[in-house]
């Protein structure tokens, strides 16, 4: 029996996690790592490591998330800014309640902010839990601000 070779094709309709999603899986095994190994003496500062994460974004997506960190840390001051898997995030007791995420760490079309299980933000049988950014206006802005809000409530 002949032995089969992976090919360019077979490579490409592989239906497992992309090479940016497993990115994302070690970036979040080293945030749970870094966590673990921390003392409570040496708590690494989460509002640095998100605005070092926020720095390291493409010139398009780096003021929509810099702006988007200043609408959560203004409109829900009592949520803790942290890494998960490599993007910005906001906790409340440990838990994410939203997150960004950049449309170039996925090569996506557009960014995201989502919302987590944590996040108050039930609305009947069905409600979005994220919502695509091309741009930030200024109505934009302000439906953000009242989403983290009441998702922080």
């Amino acid at each position: 029996m002949p032995k089969t070779t992976k090919t360019a094709t077979a490579e490409k309709s592989y239906d497992g996690f992309t090479e940016e999603e497993r990115a994302a899986m070690k970036d979040r095994a080293k945030e749970l790592k870094s966590t673990t190994r921390r003392s409570s003496a040496k708590k690494v500062d989460g509002e640095t490591e998100v605005l070092e994460k926020i720095a390291e974004l493409s010139e398009h997506e780096r003021p929509m998330a810099e702006r988007i960190h200043a609408i959560v840390r203004a409109s829900a001051p009592a949520l803790e800014p942290k890494l998960w898997y490599g993007m910005p995030a906001y906790a409340k007791d440990g838990k994410v309640v939203c997150f960004f995420q950049s449309a170039s760490k996925f090569k996506a079309r557009y960014a995201t902010l989502g919302f987590n299980d944590p996040a108050n933000l039930d609305d009947g049988s069905m409600w979005p839990t994220a919502y695509a950014l091309t741009e930030l206006t200024a109505a934009n802005e302000a439906k953000i601000a009242e989403l983290v809000t009441q998702a922080a409530s």
